[in-house]
């Protein structure tokens, strides 16, 4: 009722603006002594003028717009409404309009409505600014400082003075000293960020908000660790708004959390090519319950697959992750599917009646302690059952097949490692005889993932510490979930004969750098409030993680991020036969030939200490027990 009201108020004022305009411009014309002829037609004149005006304006939606919050926008909105209106009543004139009006006239009645029409509607926006001055005067609002005084900050500052908020923007920091003691939206900049502390205590700050979605990682760790010492909240604005290109609203700023301390940049797609291969297309992602797999899930529902496939064996995440695509794509036709990888005569039979086209294979073991204790179960999972998903995909023409891959599958220190480096062999062993696309997407820990450090470092913090470092000399390679999973099914779109992706994980990240980033965000000072301490190394790690074996090395991809690693040469027939006594080695629970078998069919795999004497010790009991047999041959020879 208010917004009909405020519309029929400004078409009221602009009637008469078009009327006023119209009179003075014949006035200017003519000195003030109007001829007889056009005064005869005023009213003929003021109902032509008048209608045409107003239906531009309501064709330029002048009155859609909020004008309390109006700027340069609405101002170009208001110049082509005025002079489209002023050449559709030229090109009248010409034809119908009797007696004419002179072609001056139309020209000052151009301007003088231009100004006319945009003065009423900004005279809005100073009354709403007044208002809002006033408002925040008054409320006791939350007292924010901006740090940073670029495009971001000016658009987050404009957000804050032009809605109902609670926040207050006092006062800017930053480091472009030509900027110091100049005002953003009437919010002084007070000084550089290293200011900050004194800032705080001298502006009575509540809040601190970084409005530098640009800056460097390292340079974010500067400002955080900065703002931390103050003990007040600090929040962001994220980085992948660093273009500019979308509006900043409130809803945007979050919290820094400790993706934004390792300088990620935004991942850029292809979606053409995505979309190319996906949309229309019955998609399976195995695992779809776990970290990688529900993302998958959710990535993939926006390119409008056929239907999409949620197979895992764990009930609740599939149930979560179900749940969760029906609210977000309530037209995504999905299916969830409770089957274990390793069923092979199941999982067949869901090949069979459904005939995906698209499969990503996400479902694995990856816990890399727990899975030193159960290698026969590792393989079971992470060899036999890709090899069920592998083959089945062969078998019923499935176009693509991108198997998640790890970083530990290289020189693998581990069984989990061991066994996805197997699992890499095996689809680039099927690829060479299937019509299906095969390919794998190797890469590093994703932030945040089930099993992860980060989960348990925050859990570590919340119960007071102390958080638990293996080394001080531990680095892995990190990215976001979402970052990941976007580049894998951007792999998938490459994938032809078998090849294995690497993602481009940019630097290492040291373990401990890490803990202390986390503490810190945490509000707290690392060794001070929270106590970290070095547990060792556990069973199957390694202080250095590595994307390439020495033989393996890498060619470009026509994407930035995405490498493909030359293949390596395998002989099929053996592999074969090694998965065959490996099968066997399984069922019979022997874990200790298990783990040799792994050590023969990947030559770089150097197993944990404790497999190392368990194999020892086994091949010391084989020999004892050659010997024993020879010589009791022997001796019955004899």
């Amino acid at each position: 009722m208010k917004l009909n009201r405020e519309r029929t108020v400004l078409m009221f004022f602009d009637i008469l603006f078009i009327n006023l305009t119209l009179w003075v411009s014949f006035t200017v014309r003519f000195e003030g002594n109007i001829p007889i002829v056009y005064r005869n037609n005023w009213l003929y004149y003021a109902v032509v003028v008048t209608s045409l005006r107003m239906v531009c304006f309501y064709v330029f939606g002048l009155y859609n717009s909020l004008w309390g919050y109006s700027s340069l926008p609405e101002m170009i909105q208001i110049i082509k409404a005025v002079s489209s209106s002023s050449l559709l009543l030229f090109l009248l004139d010409q034809f119908v309009i009797t007696p004419s009006i002179p072609k001056s006239i139309h020209f000052i009645s151009l301007v003088i409505n231009i100004l006319l029409i945009g003065s009423s509607r900004f005279a809005i926006r100073l009354r709403q600014e007044i208002l809002n001055a006033f408002e925040s005067g008054r409320k006791h609002g939350r007292r924010v400082l901006i740090i940073g005084a670029g495009q971001a900050g000016a658009l987050i500052i404009r957000e804050m003075q032009q809605q109902s908020t609670p926040y207050h923007p006092v006062a800017i920091l930053d480091d472009n000293y030509n900027k110091i003691k100049r005002y953003l939206h009437g919010v002084p900049v007070v000084g550089s960020i290293q200011q900050l502390p004194n800032t705080v205590k001298e502006y009575q700050i509540d809040e601190i908000l970084v409005a530098i979605p640009s800056a460097s990682n390292e340079r974010l760790r500067e400002i955080v660790a900065l703002a931390k010492e103050t003990g007040l909240p600090i929040r962001i604005i994220p980085g992948l708004l660093a273009s500019g290109t979308e509006r900043i609203t409130l809803a945007q700023v979050r919290e820094v959390q400790i993706e934004d301390l390792l300088g990620r940049q935004p991942v850029r797609l292809n979606i053409e090519e995505i979309a190319g291969y996906l949309k229309g297309e019955r998609v399976l992602v195995t695992g779809a319950g776990g970290s990688i797999g529900s993302e998958l899930c959710r990535q993939v529902a926006r390119f409008e697959p056929e239907c999409l496939f949620l197979l895992g064996r764990g009930e609740n995440s599939i149930y979560e992750i179900d749940l969760e695509l029906k609210e977000t794509f309530p037209a995504l036709s999905k299916l969830p599917v409770i089957i274990d990888i390793r069923d092979r005569r199941r999982l067949e039979q869901f090949f069979r009646e459904y005939r995906p086209t698209v499969v990503f294979h996400a479902a694995a073991h990856k816990h890399v302690p727990l899975m030193e204790s159960a290698p026969d179960e590792a393989v079971k999972n992470n060899v036999f059952g890709t090899r069920n998903v592998a083959e089945l995909s062969d078998k019923y023409g499935v176009k693509r097949f991108v198997m998640i891959s790890t970083d530990k599958a290289v020189n693998p220190t581990s069984v989990m490692g061991a066994t996805k480096r197997v699992a890499e062999m095996l689809i680039q062993l099927l690829a060479r005889e299937s019509k299906t696309k095969f390919c794998a997407v190797r890469f590093g820990n994703v932030l945040g993932s089930r099993g992860s450090v980060i989960p348990l470092f925050q859990h570590q913090i919340a119960k007071g510490g102390p958080v638990t470092v293996t080394d001080p000399e531990m680095v892995r390679f990190f990215m976001t979930i979402p970052e990941a999973v976007s580049l894998v099914i951007q792999a998938g779109a490459m994938g032809e004969f078998g090849e294995i992706f690497v993602l481009d994980m940019g630097e290492p990240v040291k373990i401990l750098d890490l803990a202390r980033d986390l503490i810190r965000l945490s509000g707290l000072i690392p060794g001070k409030d929270i106590e970290i301490q070095f547990c060792g190394i556990r069973p199957g790690e390694k202080l250095y993680e590595e994307i390439l074996t020495s033989e393996e090395g890498t060619n470009a991809t026509r994407h930035e991020r995405i490498f493909v690693s030359k293949p390596n040469d395998l002989n099929p027939a053996r592999f074969w036969e090694d998965l065959t006594y490996l099968e066997k080695w399984v069922s019979n629970a022997d874990r200790v030939k298990v783990v040799e078998k792994l050590c023969q069919m990947i030559p770089r795999y150097t197993p944990s200490e404790y497999w190392r004497a368990q194999l020892v010790t086994a091949a010391r009991a084989e020999v004892g027990a050659t010997v024993e047999a020879c010589a009791v041959q022997n001796k019955g020879r004899l």
